[in-house]
């Protein structure tokens, strides 16, 4: 952990899509007197349209080139927690000056967790059939299975790996700020 304590200023949030990043970001965040910001919902108001309508109308390609382009301006922010979408890691530059600008927390699930969660979302552009519509059950747990199959040998990278499969959201962050907050003073 004392290797950590000169990349202090910046705590990324990974994991996959519904692991809590966006909900545990802002209360952490709040927790240690940082600011936060959230990836996503900062392209989707400099777009004017939703994740998911980026995909549909301009692909993934377009999307990751706004993320890529997002983490490097934000990596330069002080003293505020940054909650990632479930592919930022998966970029090899913006993987790279992730790891190098800021302590990387994982929320980690397992699978069948995700699916739990997952299941009724249709606002998740990369569990949706090519026309964009939603997955029927065995579909969606091989499209879950395949993403956390192909990123969670690097969400497991981080210098933090939480498991937040059963715990409520107040007991993620406490145990959270207990391993930051020590590193912060």
């Amino acid at each position: 952990m004392e290797a950590l304590t000169g990349r202090t200023d910046r705590i990324y949030l990974t994991g996959f899509m519904g692991s809590g990043k966006s909900t545990i970001g802002p209360i952490l965040a709040n927790t240690i007197g940082y600011d936060f910001i959230d990836v996503d919902l900062m392209i989707e108001e400099s777009e004017g349209m939703s994740v998911s309508e980026i995909f549909r109308t301009r692909g993934e390609e377009y999307f990751r080139v706004l993320e890529r382009k997002l983490v490097m301006q934000i990596s330069t922010s002080r003293k505020t927690v940054i909650s990632l979408g479930g592919g930022a890691m998966i970029d090899p530059e913006s993987y790279g000056h992730i790891r190098n600008t800021g302590i990387v927390i994982y929320l980690k699930l397992t699978p069948e967790q995700l699916f739990k969660r997952l299941r009724n979302k249709i606002d998740r552009p990369m569990l949706t059939d090519p026309q964009g519509g939603k997955l029927g059950e065995a579909g969606l747990r091989a499209r879950i299975l395949q993403l956390y199959n192909q990123r969670e040998p690097v969400y497991a990278a981080a210098d933090i790996v939480i498991p937040t499969d059963e715990s409520k959201v107040g007991l993620t962050v406490d145990r959270l700020a207990k391993k930051l907050l020590p590193l912060l003073r």
